[in-house]
C-alpha cells in the first residue's frame, strides 16, 4: 500500500506513509475486511501445504481476484488513511516537537550523548516522568540530585 500511495503522488517524496502502523493497530479489523472476500472463495480453491508452510493452488483462480468488489477493503483503508492524516501523524508530529525541546534543554545543562538521553527520555515515560532509584544510582548515578529534578519538571514541562 505503500507503494501504491507514494506512486499515485500521494505522498510527498521521501515520506514513508503511515497507514500499516494504522493497520496493525486495527490487524483484527484487517483481517476481518480480507476474509469478507476471500472466506467465500475457499470452497472454490483446491490447495496442498507446501513444505516450507505456505500452500499451492492447484486450480485456476485469476478470473476470481481479476474483477473483484474491492469496496470494503477500499474503505477500510480509507479509514487507516484518514486516521493516519487526522490522528497519527499530529500525534507523531507533537510527540517529536516536545521530545526535541527536552532534548535541547537537557544538553543545555547537561553534557550527554544522544543515545543516553534517549535512554533518560524512555525512562522518565515509562515511569510518570519520574527516574526510578535503580536508574539514579546506574545509568544516571552522574547526575546531581538537583540535575535530576530539573530533568524531571523540564519532562513534566514539555
Amino acid at each position: 500500500m505503500h507503494h501504491v500511495l507514494a506512486e499515485r503522488g500521494f505522498n510527498p517524496p521521501g515520506l514513508v506513509f503511515p497507514v500499516s502502523a494504522v493497520i496493525l493497530d486495527r490487524i483484527d479489523d484487517y483481517r476481518r475486511v480480507l476474509e469478507t472476500y476471500s472466506r467465500r472463495l475457499l470452497p472454490l480453491m483446491r490447495w496442498r501445504p507446501t513444505d516450507r508452510g505456505n500452500v499451492a493452488v492447484l486450480n485456476e483462480t485469476a478470473d476470481f481476484y481479476r474483477y473483484f468488489d474491492a469496496t470494503p477493503q477500499a474503505e477500510f483503508l480509507f479509514e487507516c488513511v484518514a486516521r493516519a492524516i487526522d490522528v497519527d501523524l499530529p500525534s507523531e508530529t507533537a510527540f517529536l516537537r516536545r521530545y526535541d525541546s527536552f532534548k535541547a534543554q537537557v544538553k543545555g545543562m547537561v553534557d550527554m550523548p544522544d543515545r543516553v538521553l534517549d535512554l533518560l527520555c524512555r525512562f522518565l515515560r515509562q515511569n510518570g516522568g519520574k527516574l526510578s532509584k535503580r536508574a539514579r544510582e546506574n545509568e544516571f548515578a552522574a547526575l546531581t540530585d538537583d540535575e535530576a529534578v530539573r530533568i524531571e519538571a523540564i519532562y513534566a514541562d514539555v
